[in-house]
């Protein structure tokens, strides 16, 4: 069972990155599509370039935020009980292992960006990325934390989209080139990002549905329609947030290609006409 801020915080770095993706990947390309590649991480212009690896270093100094509340604060620094691992905090020690692989996601690439001894290509940076949302769907699909009923739903949609995460940094890493798979990236760590939230306000907020209840550490829903209603609901939620953020990725595209535009991207919209 999981709690109010323990979504909103790992849901705001993920809709931070996301949204920066989006943007930053829309922009590349209407500003040069036949240089367009696609890109794990995306520098923070102007400046003088002091804000060059601030969204890297959001990743990196976020998930270790995040990995000391859960292995120190959580815990309370109570790791072993009678020489075994605490039973009361697995979940706990599941999290403190996914954040990890962020945080190194986030230092390898500083590394890889700011130091000679480490210079890896965007491909290998999308793999290690792989990795982490590996280490994240198999968190949350084999949970300590068995999740049943109208919670079970809620973390079965975010494994999906998790998996879609998988999908499109893995597709990066074969296809360097290609502007929807480095779009496509951006929307499911925003869409992530996003159903972490919804996830808070439904099962820990005030947009919990009617006949369901938080008592405890478990939803109850009675009667039975009770969850068949929420689950519907959920559809209803899912379905709004991937609109919201298709529109919203339309604009900023026709906005970014108004006011931004390459010559070479009318050329490029007549060759695939053709």
């Amino acid at each position: 069972m999981g709690s109010f801020k323990g979504h909103v915080l790992p849901g705001t770095l993920f809709l931070m990155v996301g949204v920066w993706h989006i943007w930053s990947s829309v922009f590349r390309y209407v500003s040069n599509p036949k240089s367009f590649e696609v890109r794990v991480w995306n520098p923070v212009p102007g400046f003088d370039g002091k804000l060059k690896y601030f969204e890297l270093y959001v990743v990196a100094i976020g998930a270790f935020i995040d990995l000391c509340i859960e292995l120190l604060y959580s815990t309370h620094l109570k790791f072993f009980v009678n020489g075994v691992l605490n039973p009361s905090h697995l979940n706990d020690f599941e999290h403190s292992g996914m954040l990890l692989m962020f945080l190194l996601l986030g230092a390898i690439a500083l590394l890889s960006e700011k130091t000679s001894f480490l210079s890896l290509p965007q491909g290998a940076l999308c793999l290690i990325a792989a990795a982490a949302f590996i280490a994240e769907y198999l968190l949350f699909y084999f949970h300590s934390t068995t999740h049943k009923g109208l919670e079970g739903y809620y973390h079965l949609v975010l494994v999906l989209l998790i998996g879609l995460c998988i999908l499109t940094t893995v597709a990066g890493a074969f296809l360097p080139n290609s502007f929807p798979v480095d779009l496509c990236s951006g929307i499911a760590i925003t869409l992530q990002g996003l159903w972490f939230y919804q996830t808070a306000f439904t099962l820990y907020g005030p947009m919990m549905p009617d006949g369901c209840r938080l008592t405890g550490n478990a939803i109850y829903c009675h009667p039975t329609d009770s969850e068949v209603r929420g689950e519907l609901i959920a559809n209803f939620q899912l379905f709004s947030l991937v609109l919201g953020v298709l529109v919203a990725v339309v604009g900023s595209y026709g906005f970014a290609a108004s006011r931004y535009g390459n010559s070479d991207l009318g050329s490029t919209h007549s060759v695939q006409d053709g």
